[in-house]
C-alpha cells in the first residue's frame, strides 16, 4: 500500500510551473464534498462522515449525495427526499432530487431522478420552514454545481454547460452556453474554481475563470497515475474518490 502511494506521489504533475502532492486518506467514500471550509462524505452503506482534525466522524443519517459550502450543509437518501443540517441534526424538507449543490452563494442546485433541475434561492434556504419552494430550470442535467460566478452541468451524454446571471435572489439564471470538452461530473469551489471527471477517469481544471470570463478559457488535465470517479475542491485541496472508493488529499501548488 506505502509502495502505491508513493508510485502515485512520484508520477503526479500538472507542468513545470506547477507541482501537485498527494496523500492517501484513510477510509472509503463512494462521494466527498469540499466547501466553505468543510469536507463531507458518504460511503457505500450510506453512512455520513465529516472532516474533522484530520480524522473522518460519522454523523447520523444516511444519504447518498451530500453537499456543503455558503447555503449549509444539505443531502439526499436513496428515496430521493431531501435533507439539510439545522439545530445541528438533519431536518427532512419538501422536494425530490437525486444531486444537490450548495455551493452557491446561500443559494441551493439540484437535479432529480428525471434529470430535471431545480434551484432554491437564498430566501428559502435560511429560511426554518420544511416547505421549500423550488424553481425548475430549462433544460436535463444529471449533475449540477454552482459557485460564485455562476452554474455549471453536465448532461446525460457529459455535454457541460454554463448557466449565466445566477444569484441568490434569482437562483435560476438566464441562459445556457455549451462549454467545450465532456465530463462525467463536475464541481465549482467556493472561491469559483473548477474541476471535473470523465468517462475515463480523468481529472480536469478549468483555466481561466474570472468575474470578466466566468466561463473560462480551456481545460487542463492534471496528470495522476490513476484514475478516480469524483472530485471536489476547497482550500488549496483537492479530495479524489477511486473507483473503488479510496480517498485522495492532494494540495496543488504553482
Amino acid at each position: 500500500m506505502l509502495f502505491a502511494v508513493s508510485l502515485l506521489l512520484l508520477c503526479t504533475g500538472i507542468s513545470a510551473s506547477e507541482d501537485i502532492q498527494c496523500k492517501s486518506i484513510p477510509g472509503k467514500l463512494r462521494q466527498i464534498d469540499a466547501g466553505a471550509g468543510g469536507v463531507f462524505g458518504v460511503n457505500s452503506n450510506d453512512d455520513i462522515y465529516q472532516w474533522v482534525d484530520n480524522n473522518w466522524k460519522n454523523i447520523a443519517g444516511k444519504l447518498i449525495h451530500v453537499s456543503v459550502g455558503p447555503a449549509g450543509i444539505w443531502g439526499v437518501n436513496r428515496a430521493n427526499n431531501i435533507f439539510k443540517i439545522q439545530d445541528n441534526k438533519w431536518v427532512s424538507v419538501s422536494g425530490l432530487l437525486k444531486q444537490v449543490d450548495a455551493g452557491g452563494n446561500k443559494f441551493l442546485g439540484g437535479v432529480n431522478s428525471q434529470d430535471n433541475i431545480y434551484c432554491l434561492r437564498q430566501s428559502c434556504t435560511v429560511s426554518e420552514s420544511s416547505a421549500l419552494s423550488w424553481t425548475q430550470l430549462d433544460g436535463a442535467l444529471k449533475y449540477y454545481s454552482c459557485g460564485p460566478l455562476g452554474c455549471w452541468g453536465v448532461n446525460s451524454a457529459d455535454n457541460i454547460y454554463f448557466r449565466y446571471n445566477v444569484s441568490p435572489t434569482a437562483c435560476q439564471g438566464t441562459q445556457w452556453q455549451q462549454i467545450e470538452g465532456a465530463l462525467e461530473m463536475i464541481e465549482v469551489g467556493t472561491d469559483g474554481s473548477v474541476y471535473g471527471v470523465n468517462s475515463a477517469g480523468n481529472v480536469y481544471r478549468r483555466d481561466g475563470i474570472s468575474a470578466k470570463t466566468p466561463t473560462g478559457t480551456s481545460w487542463t488535465q492534471l496528470d495522476f497515475c490513476t484514475t478516480f470517479k469524483h472530485v471536489t475542491y476547497d482550500n488549496g485541496y483537492l479530495w479524489l474518490i477511486t473507483p473503488t472508493d479510496d480517498i485522495m488529499q492532494c494540495s496543488l501548488n504553482a
